[in-house]
């Protein structure tokens, strides 16, 4: 199976300064599996931005590292810069990609936040899918009044005490906000002009707090050393409010100012989706499809030659894992890629159904390394043997009942994508629902057959009254 990795892009208070940068860089990429994809710094809105990947074992650590540099190199105190900021490392988002879940970023988000105050004394603020307070999903409801304000207000006022540590800000490096969130892209369209209040009217009127599109932040900035005001976004869901939308729109607010555009700019990377979406819409190609891109076709067939023959290979093999409940899952896996695939080509939201195939094709691997558990506590001395099986067996029942809770949510939602899709995509959405069916059956047998090997207790009795009352349960025979 493929690795799974996951993204991170922390942002620092320092985009003035490259070898501070440089060295907060080099301290990520030096924990080994760490691989840093871009750097970007900005002179006016002081600030840089580090994309690195890893596994989500290492993420947390290779962040740690560049907090340890960034507390050594920014004193917040002599910071000032166009963008809002309360910390040296200002924001830790952890994202997910294919085969992680948004849930398992949040779990990593929190450990990172833990380990900010334990080895560095910063407090930090929980932020998007993290957020343990709902005022606090919003960025920039924890960065209201930035550093300067948060200095005096965290111990005064409850409402602003952090998520974890004390409420007592670091004397030079802030607070940190980390969170779990999805895929955005970071945007950015400068004005050919210096007067910064064009900026924040257009600004106000694209995003969604002031009435604008539902996917957009945005402000407006003063680029003082280039002479020109921008309107700096961020775009959280770019599916569902494309790039080429906003710029389309920030353009025409420009020209009623009798303003022209100078230009745009990606901070951090893009997703090829994303270019794919705004190629299609300039070019007005009839026929496009991302089948289309020579890359894809490529990963496609690489993918072929690869990853699906190499877990059909491990399937078949005689060993006991991957077995059925990793079957099941990758059964769903496919399910839930059809209907991301008729979503798109049918111009319908595909969020959910990415989801959905994140979820899968991680519970692959998971059930496959439960029952390896299983097996290894079976091979333990007889005489400490027992309570290794039971938490083994445990987790291995765990994995497959939470595949069969989200295969019947994947069977709901592609019901609704049958009733709303048209008719020519009737045999691919069925033929996704064949699949999820298998799945939660498999996943259904699965469960039931560990159960009947645990001991009489909390976790079985629990068990077996969520599965009477699961998606497609019934009574246990």
């Amino acid at each position: 199976m493929a690795r799974r990795l996951v993204e991170c892009v922390p942002n620092f208070s320092e985009g003035r300064d490259a070898a501070k940068v440089r060295t907060i860089a080099e301290a990520i990429s030096a924990v080994p599996g760490a691989v840093i994809l871009d750097t970007e710094m900005d002179h006016d809105h002081h600030r840089s931005v580090i994309t690195f990947v890893a596994s989500p074992e290492i993420a947390v650590e290779a962040a740690l590292a560049g907090a340890v540099k960034a507390v050594e190199l920014i004193d917040l105190n002599q910071h000032r810069g166009a963008h809002p900021r309360i910390g040296a490392l200002d924001v830790l988002p952890f994202v997910p990609l294919p085969g992680v879940t948004l849930e398992e970023c949040v779990r990593l988000a929190e450990k990172a936040a833990a380990e900010l105050w334990k080895r560095l004394r910063i407090p930090c603020y929980l932020y998007e899918a993290a957020a343990r307070r709902p005022e606090r999903a919003q960025l920039e409801n924890i960065r209201r009044g930035q550093f300067e304000a948060l200095r005096g207000e965290i111990g005064a006022d409850p409402d602003r005490a952090p998520d974890i540590g004390d409420p007592v800000i670091h004397p030079t490096a802030g607070a940190t906000a980390v969170g779990a969130r999805k895929f955005l892209i970071a945007y950015n369209i400068n004005l050919r002009t210096p007067d910064v209040e064009i900026a924040r009217r257009i600004a106000k009127s694209v995003r969604f707090s002031s009435g604008g599109f539902r996917h957009v932040k945005a402000m407006g900035v003063d680029l003082a050393s280039r002479g020109m005001a921008q309107v700096s976004m961020n775009l959280t869901d770019f599916e569902a409010t494309p790039a080429h939308r906003v710029f389309e729109t920030v353009k025409r607010e420009a020209e009623r100012y009798g303003v022209p555009v100078a230009g745009s700019e990606i901070v951090g990377l893009i997703p090829r989706t994303a270019v794919e979406m705004t190629a299609e819409y300039y070019l007005q190609v009839e026929n496009f499809d991302a089948s289309m891109v020579l890359e894809n076709r490529l990963e496609q067939a690489m993918e072929g030659r690869g990853g699906l023959k190499e877990f059909l290979d491990a399937l078949a093999a005689p060993t006991a894992a991957p077995g059925g409940g990793s079957a099941a899952a990758a059964s769903a896996a496919m399910a839930a890629a059809l209907g991301a695939m008729v979503a798109r080509l049918a111009k319908l939201e595909a969020a959910a159904f990415e989801d959905f195939r994140s979820f899968f094709t991680e519970a692959v691997e998971r059930d496959a390394a439960a029952f390896r558990e299983v097996m290894g506590a079976y091979r333990r001395p007889k005489a400490e043997r027992a309570p290794y099986v039971e938490r083994a067996l445990e987790e291995a029942t765990r994995v497959p009942f939470e595949v069969l809770t989200r295969a019947g949510e994947l069977e709901a939602r592609l019901e609704e994508l049958r009733a709303s899709a048209p008719a020519k995509f009737s045999s691919d959405v069925a033929t996704a629902q064949a699949l999820a069916r298998a799945a939660r059956q498999g996943a259904r047998a699965n469960v039931e057959i560990n159960l009947e090997s645990l001991p009489e207790g909390e976790f079985r009795a629990k068990v077996r009254a969520a599965l009477s009352e699961a998606q497609g349960g019934g009574p246990l025979s």
